[in-house]
């Protein structure tokens, strides 16, 4: 291997990195990236079939072979980077080309990782002036490179956030001095039977189109930003849905926080809404409400679409039997409980009224799994993604792209409960989108706060 500037480091690529972000190769910009044999082996053993893993092993392999290309010359002087735009990337690609002792007295037989441990033991050995680190997502192997006194890194590129706390919320409190510092050119009209004011001043700055302020001292005040211009705002005051009169589907919010949820859920400017919550905040309950207020009664959406990610808890359930849609029964659990409540809130109506409007609903909501939605589009739907803590930032945009003229597409989950290998909070598709649709005129956000299923699931969530 070529000498290179001590400064530069040498990056030994785990396979998971490379099946969990494809484009991982072009991601170290000056550093040089060597593979194991054994890396390139098992990308070749989970090349096949159609899930995302698989999908990525051979989107790898072909980013590969570019790099490597059909050149004659011998790859022990490597090969650069910078193909496919990456002009920023400088550093090189090696292959392992020979074989190297990688006997490790303390790690027994051949396991991949112990091989790959190794191969990055060889070249600290090879290459004292360069630092050479691992680079996997597998805890266990960072652990006992540690041990053996080898660097060892997790893949962060494709974290949005380091600390999730600092995750954009959608709601911003104003301190109490905030009319004496922002009411001096202060404007206010009524138009379309919605009161605006257009205010200036230094905090207008941090504000983000479509989030949520509240002043709750003397005279409570609830809006959401329209419009900023420099360190002018323009806000809406929002519908109080607190208020019994104004409930959706027989659900009025039980706390500020819905009551912001359900102003973007009942918005039809918003195209895409993403709530964020722990189990028992109201999400999908609220999100249905509105869904059916908006697909029944106002008739601006012709179907309610619900899909969700089948990542079991548990252990697996096997093969199902049936059509998709009963394929995708054990997992609409969450779609049934809430359906119930729904369906309980005209007390007027009768069993036989309830009967006739449950069917009713039901012929206007569609089971839909995620397997199937690459190519679709959808026009004037309501697409509700639960669970989507679940999805990687690529499904994320596969699934969002499905929308056509029209739709609305609404994200629930908690990135608190991860089920994918891999997925972390700060890497999930849902931490992604909260991130990247941040201040788009037709995007809104809440995270949710406050449990509202029972004192029992409060408890548990706080406490267990």
């Amino acid at each position: 291997m070529a000498k290179k500037n001590s400064t530069t480091k040498l990056f030994v690529l785990d396979t998971n990195v490379l099946m969990h972000d494809p484009s991982s190769i072009f991601r170290f910009e000056e550093h040089d990236i060597y593979l194991p044999m054994v890396t390139l082996e098992e990308l070749d053993n989970n090349k096949k079939g159609v899930s995302e893993v698989a999908r990525n092993a051979r989107q790898t392999s072909r980013n590969l072979e570019e790099i490597i290309g059909t050149n004659e010359e011998s790859l022990e002087k490597g090969r650069s980077l910078g193909i496919k735009g990456n002009t920023h990337v400088t550093g090189k690609l090696f292959l392992q080309t020979t074989a190297l002792p990688h006997d490790l007295p303390m790690l027994a037989g051949s396991k991949a990782d112990n091989q790959i441990l190794g191969i990055v033991a060889y070249l600290k050995k090879e290459h004292p002036d360069r630092h050479v680190i691992l680079v996997s997502k597998d805890i266990n192997i960072r652990i006992k490179a540690r041990a053996l006194g080898i660097a060892a890194e997790d893949y962060f590129n494709d974290k949005v956030l380091e600390d999730t706390e600092m995750l954009y919320t959608g709601v911003t409190e104003l301190p109490e001095d905030f009319w004496e510092k922002h009411s001096k050119d202060m404007e206010s009209w009524q138009e379309h039977g919605k009161m605006f004011y257009r205010l200036t001043g230094p905090m207008c700055l941090n504000f983000s189109v479509n989030e949520f302020i509240f002043y709750e001292f003397d005279k409570p005040f609830h809006a959401i930003v329209r419009k900023i211009t420099g360190k002018t705002a323009t806000l809406e005051v929002i519908k109080d849905f607190i208020n019994g009169k104004h409930n959706i589907w027989g659900i009025n919010a039980r706390n500020r926080e819905q009551n912001f949820a359900l102003n973007l859920l009942m918005d039809p400017d918003i195209d895409f809404v993403t709530l964020l919550g722990q189990a028992g905040t109201g999400k999908t309950l609220l999100t249905l409400a509105a869904g059916l207020a908006q697909t029944l009664d106002k008739k601006i959406y012709n179907e309610i679409i619900m899909t969700r990610v089948t990542v079991p808890v548990g252990e697996d359930i096997g093969f199902l039997p049936g059509t998709e849609e009963e394929k995708m029964t054990p997992w609409m659990g969450a779609l049934e409980d809430n359906l119930d409540v729904l369906n309980k809130t005209d007390e007027e109506a009768g069993e036989w009224g309830r009967a006739a409007t449950q069917d009713l609903i039901r012929s206007r909501i569609k089971v839909k799994s995620l397997n199937f939605m690459r190519g679709r589009t959808f026009l004037h739907k309501y697409l509700i993604i639960d669970e989507a803590q679940n999805l990687t930032p690529k499904q994320m945009k596969t699934l969002i792209t499905r929308a056509g003229p029209g739709t609305k597409v609404v994200c629930l989950g908690n990135i608190a409960q991860i089920d994918t290998p891999y997925l972390t909070e700060g890497s999930s598709g849902l931490t992604y989108v909260v991130d990247r649709f941040k201040g788009w005129d037709h995007n809104g956000h809440i995270t949710l706060v406050r449990g509202e299923r029972s004192r029992l699931a409060d408890y548990a969530a706080e406490t267990l």
